[in-house]
């Protein structure tokens, strides 16, 4: 059971909000509200090839873990292969994105200041309506501070 105690909380493992992407789930495990803006923290676990846009993200730096599996982290020109154990930072303003390499993989993704929860689940209600296309995915991106750079590859949404 989680518990909840003054603004300190712990969770079990599997324990936070569930939010549906399609063709995997993510774990929201804290929030804006629950760490004064501090930072949001997600654990994602993705299919293999998954992976985002090139994106930049302007208000908030992003950190990965990975946990199991293997990640192809992309920032600016340059291409690193994260296996498990394998942290990642990168500062706002900073072109980047990822794929998931060929086994299904987790990871836990830190936004500091908090931020693109609010991302995750409207691109999880457009996936539920059917409406989920690069445009949607570009308006949806600007409202919470990250501009679209590349193409959106397959399977993303």
């Amino acid at each position: 059971m989680d518990q909840r105690l003054g603004t300190a909380f712990v969770l079990r493992p599997g324990g936070g909000r569930s939010i549906d992407l399609g063709n995997f789930e993510m774990l929201l495990k804290a929030t804006s509200e629950e760490t004064e803006g501090a930072f949001a923290l997600l654990e994602a676990a993705e299919p293999p090839d998954f992976g985002p846009p090139i994106h930049i993200h302007r208000n908030a730096a992003e950190a990965f873990y990975v946990l199991e599996g293997e990640y192809h982290i992309f920032i600016d020109e340059q291409a690193y292969i994260c296996p498990a154990g394998s942290f990642i930072y990168i500062p706002a303003g900073i072109r980047h994105g990822f794929r998931v390499g060929a086994v299904p993989s987790r990871k836990l993704n830190l936004y500091s200041p908090a931020a693109m929860v609010g991302y995750f689940d409207q691109l999880s209600a457009a996936i539920k309506r059917g409406d989920a296309d690069p445009d949607r995915l570009d308006e949806i991106a600007k409202r919470h501070g990250m501009d679209v750079i590349g193409p959106v590859p397959e399977g993303y949404l």
